[in-house]
């Protein structure tokens, strides 16, 4: 099993390579170079998280309808696919936009689609197969090593197109995309190789995806529980406040430091180690402190973070802003875990309920901190006609709405949390965190 375990990891990994060069250097060279306005490029990058409820659907179809036998490669390979197409395709069709407005836009829309759904299509289908492949007592362990795998993946890839971008040029970069992409396809292709055996109608597993949920009829659910209730809109405010900031980091290190493209696509390196990190450290920081006061420090260590990184800019220190990008990175990887831990402890005997309301927030919280964030640049831009005055003022206010997130948390009955208090593996930690988004 361990063989199918790293055979899996192999294609997860492959996927979070694709979402590398979109989210962490595209996105600056479109916002600080090309001068398009953050509004649509959060919008495009928002679009895997907007497109997330047809996961439902993708993996029903899937069930119900193998193809040569198998149930999950084909479309892992569509996905996949579609993922390496975007990537390969979106720098071009950024690049019309100074020539052809409507055009570029147009087909940067298509190419950031064709990114989004292979990002579904392929990993609702490798997460089915997981949970076929390994079993329920073997699930936890497959699951971590694919975790794992992937963000040393990001970790990797973020240096290698660091690399591949000195010094930075258009040709340069679409060269870069598409060595990614190829690479990605490779070590997908290598996952996939005999890695899910063919069934027969007689012997063929119990379909995987039937019990998913509709959203709506998950948020009915939650909604009955005040605690959950209360601990939901928490998660979408913190969440929003922290991960809101995913398309704007680059282009402001770039405006307000004059960093290079390659220099601003190894942010996300300090990001993955720093996950890593708390990940390695949640269990014993938990028997220290509680997972509330965990979940509290996660959120008081990212304000500090944002505010330290808006500081910086007003005053020009590129050190400080380093220092923040640490403190933001290792905040969310604390606040992550430590919540997730709090969700599951509140209502352990409907885990699966609450994964999927995880899941929603997370989703959610994406889709609303993203755009939020890019509009609210735009428009503090366009008010004070100051670039870094723009990212200040987000940065300073995703800061204040993790403060409002720690009073929210304060309401929530934390005796319920008591009831079903239990520690997690690192392993379990990393397949709840996977599910979860």
């Amino acid at each position: 099993m361990l063989r199918k375990s790293l055979q899996l990891a192999f294609i997860h990994a492959a996927v979070a390579m694709t979402l590398v060069p979109i989210n962490s250097t595209l996105n600056r060279v479109m916002i600080k170079e090309l001068a398009v306005s953050a509004t649509l490029v959060a919008i495009l990058a928002s679009l895997p998280y907007l497109f997330s409820p047809t996961q439902v659907v993708i993996g029903s179809y899937a069930d119900r309808h193998p193809l040569f036998g198998r149930r999950r490669t084909a479309y892992i390979a569509f996905g996949l696919l579609l993922c390496a197409a975007g990537v390969m395709l979106a720098p071009r069709a950024v690049f019309l936009m100074p020539e052809n407005r409507p055009l570029g836009i147009l087909l940067s829309l298509l190419t950031f689609g064709a990114w989004g759904m292979g990002y579904n299509f392929a990993s609702v289908s490798y997460l089915s197969l997981a949970s076929e492949l390994s079993g329920e007592k073997g699930r936890s362990r497959t699951i971590a090593i694919m975790w794992f795998l992937m963000i040393v993946g990001i970790i990797v890839t973020a240096a290698g197109l660091s690399r591949l971008l000195e010094p930075y040029s258009p040709a340069r970069l679409e060269n870069a995309f598409t060595i990614i992409a190829l690479i990605a396809l490779a070590l997908g292709g290598i996952g996939l190789l005999g890695l899910e055996p063919r069934h027969q109608t007689k012997d063929a597993p119990e379909p995987v995806t039937e019990n998913r949920r509709p959203w709506g009829q998950l948020m009915r659910e939650v909604m009955t529980y005040p605690s959950a209730r209360i601990f939901f809109f928490y998660l979408i405010l913190m969440l929003a406040a922290i991960l809101g900031q995913d398309v704007l980091l680059e282009p402001f290190a770039g405006e307000a430091f004059n960093l290079s493209v390659e220099a601003t696509t190894r942010i996300t390196s300090i990001w993955g180690g720093c996950v890593l990190l708390t990940l390695s450290l949640a269990n014993l920081m938990e028997r220290k402190m509680g997972k509330k006061r965990v979940a509290q420090l996660g959120a008081v260590v990212a304000a500090a973070g944002f505010v330290l990184i808006a500081v910086s800019g007003i005053m020009a220190v590129k050190s400080g802003f380093y220092t923040g990008v640490v403190l933001l990175g290792l905040g969310t990887g604390l606040a992550t875990v430590s919540n997730l831990s709090l969700m599951l402890d509140m209502t352990t005997d409907q885990v699966g309920l609450f994964i999927g309301a995880w899941g929603v927030s997370n989703a959610l919280a994406r889709l609303l901190g993203t755009v939020l964030g890019g509009v609210l640049r735009d428009v503090v831009t366009q008010v004070s006609l100051n670039a870094v005055a723009g990212y200040v003022v987000v940065f300073f206010v995703e800061a204040g709405l993790l403060v409002v997130s720690l009073f929210l948390l304060r309401r929530i009955d934390a005796t319920a949390f008591a009831k079903h208090e239990r520690e997690y593996s690192t392993t379990e930690r990393a397949a709840l965190l996977n599910d979860a988004a």
